[in-house]
C-alpha cells in the first residue's frame, strides 16, 4: 500500500471516529435538553468546537438526529430479527426480545430517550417517516408474539393482548430515563428482573 493511500485511509478512519464522537455528544444534548431547544451551537459547545466546524460533518441538526435514530433502530431490528429467526418458543422469544431491548438501551440510551420524547413530532416530517414504519412493525411483532404464546398455551388467553403489549413496551423502554451504563446491575440482569416480574402475570397456569 502506498504511503498516500495509507494516509488517506488513516484520515478517513479518524474522520469517521470524530463523526461518531460528535453524534454521541449530539444524542446526549438532544436527550437532556430536548430536540426543539437544541441548536447546532449547543451541540458544538458541548463538543468543544466552533459551530461552523460542526457543519463540516453534518449539514443540520436534522441530519444528526436522523443518523442517531436510524442507527439505533437499525441495530435494534437487527437484534430482533436474529431472535425471531432462531425458531424459539413464544415464551423464549419474548424473553430474548426483552433482553435484546435492554441491550439496545445500554448501547443507545440517549437515542432511546430522543426517540421516546420526539418521535411523534419528528415523524410528521417526510425525512423521519421511517419512525412510523418502525412503530407499526414493533406493535405487529409484539401482538403476533403474544397471540402465538396464547396458542402455544404459554400465555393467559383472558388478558387483552394490546394492553399487555403496551404494558411491556412502556415498562421496558421507559427504563432508558434512569438506566446508567456500568451501574450496579447490567442490562441483562435488569432484563431478568423485569421478566421475573411480569411473566408471572401473563403466563398460563
Amino acid at each position: 500500500m502506498s504511503p498516500r493511500r495509507r494516509d488517506a485511509e488513516g484520515t478517513a478512519a479518524a474522520r469517521a471516529e470524530r463523526r461518531a464522537e460528535l453524534l454521541a455528544t449530539a444524542a446526549e444534548v438532544f436527550a437532556s435538553q430536548g430536540y426543539s431547544a437544541t441548536t447546532v451551537r449547543k451541540v458544538a459547545d458541548a463538543a468543544g468546537i466552533l459551530g461552523g466546524s460542526l457543519y463540516y460533518h453534518f449539514d443540520s441538526k436534522e441530519a444528526m438526529a436522523d443518523e442517531i435514530l436510524s442507527t439505533f433502530l437499525d441495530e435494534m431490528w437487527a437484534g430482533y430479527d436474529r431472535v425471531l429467526a432462531a425458531g424459539l418458543s413464544a415464551r423464549d422469544t419474548l424473553e430474548a426480545i426483552v433482553v435484546e431491548s435492554f441491550r439496545s438501551i445500554d448501547r443507545h440510551r440517549p437515542a432511546v430517550v430522543l426517540y421516546q420524547n420526539e418521535s411523534k413530532h419528528l415523524a410528521t416530517s417526510e425525512r423521519f417517516h421511517y419512525l412510523l414504519d418502525s412503530q407499526r412493525r414493533f406493535e405487529e411483532m409484539w401482538l403476533s408474539l403474544l397471540d402465538r404464546g396464547v396458542k402455544e398455551g404459554a400465555f393467559r388467553a383472558d388478558l387483552d393482548q394490546t394492553l399487555v403489549y403496551r404494558f411491556i413496551r412502556d415498562t421496558v423502554w421507559l427504563a432508558a430515563n434512569w438506566y446508567q451504563h456500568g451501574g450496579r446491575l447490567s442490562a441483562d440482569d435488569i432484563a431478568k428482573q423485569y421478566l421475573a416480574m411480569f411473566l408471572e402475570g401473563i403466563q398460563a397456569s
